[in-house]
């Protein structure tokens, strides 16, 4: 009945417009190369009525009485712009603008080519009725950034979270990722991660995307789920002329000394009467590099046996690193992206495209881990340790492992684990125009996923006494006796294999409605109301299997086929000297479905209670309002709505201990568990922008946005991690997470095109969700569960943030000679931030928090040359430490240290569209450093050395 009334409504609404008797304008602004320009201003003179040019560079104005008008086209860096059109009544006209660039003059300020990518985002982004930062395609490739994460990382207000080398999950404004949203053209992403609602932003090229638009304070029309906002990565749309384009280019890592290949295509035209618009994309990199690792866990509890195993002695002593790893990886990294865009205008009323894009991502990975864990207290004995005076433990005894992670020896893993990701968005939609009406749709299908077949794990095992060097930055164990820990003494640990697979899918609908409604003595009002549906669905299916030789060959690792991976130029420091391992091309070869050769157990703790199936559906519909107040000042007012539900299914392991007076076998009861969530959220928001003169502009924002819980946070499920000695449980009672944000901006645009801007912005949050850490302190997940590290999600209390950003960018022409031809690029960002209603391992509450993954500092900055050939830059990026992890006191907190990336790029253009490019990546060979509790206690450092690359660009455009 509801879907009734609401059609009902529509169709009588559509039907009041569509007799009306004014007049439409429908255009295209184009520069002298055919592709579109976004962020025109476009006004009719003589009614004061206008709008702005979209990312398609389309613009609309409807309801115009019949006559004769100046159109006026206003774009940054550029001359006005004027035309003269004729409108009758009841008819839409359609025009297309070509805005000259060659040799435009304004104000002494000569741009010569095409309109470039920092005019098109400051246009773009001075016209927005919200607080946006906008980059688009040609900033992109101002910078060596080879996918959009590294490229999104340079926006004011935004930092990123790296993995091999690579920027993956995004943090905008201090907020933690799955706090934010990223959509493609408008819908949400799906995430391939196993656990969250994190999109790995390392998945997609920068070259395939058009224009990344961050939206720090959102608008009713967008998903509320965007705490820290919403980056919303558009694809390349169809020129309105001929184009090619393409790229080939090789380099180097200097990590591995292995090549580096990328290439990129893109090909596209429309139909001689202009209404068939298309383009085809194609990109490609092969990167073959690695990285130099060394990770601690660190204590200030030590306990031995003497002589009463029950009761264990306590030695007072100083933090010490009770686990310590040396990591070798050798990765091959192959990131592959297609993309096909079509657009048909039906009439000058209607029109409609398609959109695709599909990406997919192989890593093959070798790891190489040398292990040392301290014994467990009843193993170690008074004579197997030294304490100094200070309380420093220098000796005790460890278990030694060494392990090597390898694939199947196929085509496709290559005696590597092979992690294949894959993720794809198709999306049909269309705008029309019933007159007054202006209606547009979109329905777009979606689908992440991560695919882990075959992945295998020889781990061979010994036990020796180490000296420990004592030092907190570089910690470093060294056996007491070197015949102890040679390599082929190690005896056979675990063999396993283990297959993950998961996959998100993500169906959207939306429909949005905009008619002219003018509250105020102005032309330029409109109402907007739209409803939405998403539909998800996510699930992770997993196994784990055990395998026991049947032969005596695998005993010792000196038996195995092995190799020495030390590397004297190891990138973490030369003392970490890996050794030798059994090789992956030896596991790889095994038939370990040969059972004459294996003994094979399915081990359900490992993996079933990780499983799940979650549907997530949600509602939404929105009004708002955008009016001018004045001819300065304009608002816009409105209020969201979004329904959700959630049904969730998983497992609940409970382990049953062997009893034998009772005849109970030790068992594992695995129980299918399910949980429904439902909730409604009802979010205002409020912006102000007032345009103090033609390139000044104040904005306010009252905005309330929300962050739902990870799927399988909110299944009752515990996941036991023997590996790592942890459990993790789920919690059914978890709220979404809501804030109410305030921004304040200033704006200034400079006419040679550049910006200096800076602003405050403060954040209330509530139910915040944190994860609790524990230790349990029996064997109740299983036989030798005690002791094990439990993690569980809570809601916290309350939280906020409070910060300010400043952004600079301009080219220096007020310089005389060649010095005009310099630019910079700055922005830097500073927070603060509490949480309240977070809690110790033993229940109390914490007062000295700050909301974890809020960075406090964030700063950008390149220098860059540019004349009509040569294109230099060199460009920077930091960002300050952050809480992580919160541990289960003070001391367990876990911290990711600051950052400091420094970056080269260079272009030389020959003429006739024919360019070569160079790059250096990671000038100060920036490791990923966590450190626990204090700066100097180094819990993970990860090197990945330099990249280079160099290549030739050609670009072919014709009207």
């Amino acid at each position: 009945m509801k879907k009734n009334h609401f059609l009902s409504f529509l169709t009588l609404l559509i039907s009041a417009f569509v007799f009306a008797q004014n007049g439409n304008i429908q255009g295209v602004i184009t520069d002298d190369n055919g592709i579109t320009v976004p962020g025109a201003s476009v006004v009719l003179q003589e009614l004061k009525k206008g709008g702005v040019s979209d990312f398609d560079g389309k613009f609309t104005l409807v309801d115009i009485p019949e006559g004769n008008y100046t159109l006026l086209i206003q774009y940054l860096g550029y001359a006005d712009y004027k035309k003269t059109v004729s409108i009758s009544l009841g008819e839409t006209i359609s025009v297309v603008i070509h805005l000259a660039s060659q040799n435009t003059k304004l104000d002494t300020v000569e741009i010569t080519g095409y309109i470039d990518g920092q005019a098109r985002a400051l246009n773009t982004q001075k016209n927005k009725t919200n607080i946006t930062n906008i980059v688009s395609t040609d900033q992109i490739g101002k910078f060596p950034d080879a996918n959009i994460g590294d490229a999104v990382k340079r926006i004011p207000g935004i930092t990123m979270k790296v993995d091999q080398g690579e920027a993956r999950n995004i943090i905008i404004r201090g907020l933690a990722p799955q706090l934010n949203s990223v959509t493609l053209n408008g819908s949400r992403i799906p995430s391939a991660e196993g656990d969250n609602r994190e999109v790995q932003m390392d998945l997609i090229p920068s070259d395939m995307i058009q224009t990344i638009e961050v939206n720090k304070a959102v608008t009713p029309d967008m998903d509320a789920d965007a705490l820290g906002g919403s980056v919303n990565l558009i694809t390349r749309t169809s020129p309105q002329g001929f184009r090619l384009s393409a790229t080939a280019g090789s380099g180097v890592n200097s990590i591995t000394g292995k090549r580096i290949l990328n290439g990129q295509f893109l090909l596209g035209d429309r139909s001689y009467n202009g209404k068939f618009g298309w383009m085809v994309s194609a990109s490609i990199n092969d990167n073959d590099f690695g990285s130099d690792n060394f990770e601690a866990e660190w204590t200030d509890e030590f306990e031995y046996n003497n002589g009463d195993e029950d009761n264990l002695e306590e030695v007072e002593v100083s933090p010490y690193t009770n686990v310590f790893e040396v990591r070798q990886y050798l990765v091959q990294r192959i990131r592959r992206s297609f993309s096909a865009n079509l657009d048909y205008k039906l009439n000058d009323n209607n029109s409609v495209y398609f959109k695709s894009i599909y990406n997919w991502r192989d890593d093959r990975e070798n790891r190489f881990v040398l292990e040392h864990a301290i014994l467990d207290g009843e193993d170690i004995e008074a004579d197997d340790f030294t304490v100094d005076a200070n309380g420093n433990l220098s000796m005790f005894p460890v278990e030694v492992k060494r392990e090597t992670k390898a694939g199947i020896d196929n085509n496709r893993n290559k005696n590597r684990r092979l992690e294949d990701q894959r993720m794809f968005n198709f999306s049909l939609g269309g705008n029309h125009l019933a007159n007054k009406l202006q209606i547009d749709w979109m329905t777009s299908f979606a689908k992440a996923s991560e695919e882990r077949l075959n992945e295998r794990y020889l781990v061979h095992e010994s036990e020796y006494l180490i000296n420990y060097n004592n030092d907190s930055e570089f910690p470093f164990y060294t056996p007491v006796d070197a015949d102890d820990a040679a390599y082929n003494n190690f005896e056979f640990g675990e063999l396993t294999e283990e297959n993950q697979y998961t996959e998100e899918t993500d169906l959207n609908v939306f429909v949005n409605f905009k008619l002219p409604l003018n509250l105020f003595d102005s032309e330029d009002g409109s109402l907007k109301f739209g409803v939405r549906g998403r539909f998800k669905n996510k699930n992770r299916d997993n196994d784990f299997t055990e395998y026991s030789p049947e032969n005596a060959f695998f005993d010792l690792l000196g038996n195995l086929p092995t190799k020495n991976y030390t590397d004297t130029n190891f990138l973490s420091g030369s003392q970490y000297q890996i050794g030798t391992f059994a090789t992956p091309e030896f596991i790889g070869s095994l038939d370990l479905n040969n059972i004459a050769q294996f003994e094979s157990e399915d081990l359900v703790d490992e993996y079933q209670s990780g499983n799940f199936d979650v549907d997530e559906n949600v509602f939404a519909g929105y009004i708002m309002t955008n009016q001018q107040l004045t001819d300065k000042l304009s608002v816009l007012a409105g209020v969201r709505v979004e329904s959700t539900n959630l049904d969730s299914e998983g497992y609940r392991l409970t382990f049953i201990e062997e009893d034998e007076d009772a005849g109970i076998d030790e068992d594992i009861i695995v129980e299918a568990v399910n949980k429904n969530n439902s909730y409604v959220n009802i979010l205002p928001g409020l912006h102000f922008k007032y345009d103090l003169n033609t390139n000044t502009v104040f904005r306010f924002a009252w905005t309330n946005t929300l962050a739902r819980p990870n799927y399988v946070d909110l299944i009752p499920r515990a996941e036991i991690i023997n590996e790592d000695s942890e459990v993790v449980l789920g919690n059914s009672n978890l709220n979404p997470t809501t804030s109410m944000n305030f921004d304040v901006m200033a704006e200034h645009y400079f006419k040679s095109v550049g910006i200096l801007s800076g602003g405050v912005f403060y954040k209330k949050i509530n139910d915040f969700i944190y994860t609790y850490q524990t230790e349990t302190t029996d064997d109740t997940y299983g036989e030798d569960t005690a002791g094990y590290e439990v993690y569980q999600p809570l809601n916290g209390d309350d939280a906020s943030v409070l910060g300010f950003e400043f952004a600079f960018q301009r080219k220096l022409d007020f310089l005389p000679g060649f010095a005009q031809d310099f630019s910079v690029y700055l922005n830097y960002t500073h927070l603060t931030s509490d949480a309240n209603g977070i809690r110790n391992e033993d229940g109390g509450e914490r007062d000295d928090l700050a909301l974890p993954n809020t960075a406090p500092n964030m700063f950008n900055a390149s220098l860059g040359y540019a004349n009509k050939n040569l294109s230099i830059r060199l460009s920077s990026n930091f960002s300050d430490s952050y809480i992580d992890e919160i541990g289960g006191n003070d001391f367990e907190d876990r911290y990711y240290d600051k950052q400091f990336f420094l970056d080269f790029n260079a272009t030389y253009a020959f003429g006739k569209g024919l360019s070569v490019y160079t790059s250096l990546n990671n000038i100060t060979n920036q490791p990923l450093r966590f450190y626990q509790g204090v700066s100097s206690r180094t819990m993970q450092s990860e090197h990945y050395g330099q990249r280079f690359t160099i290549g030739l660009k050609y670009d072919l455009f014709k009207k």
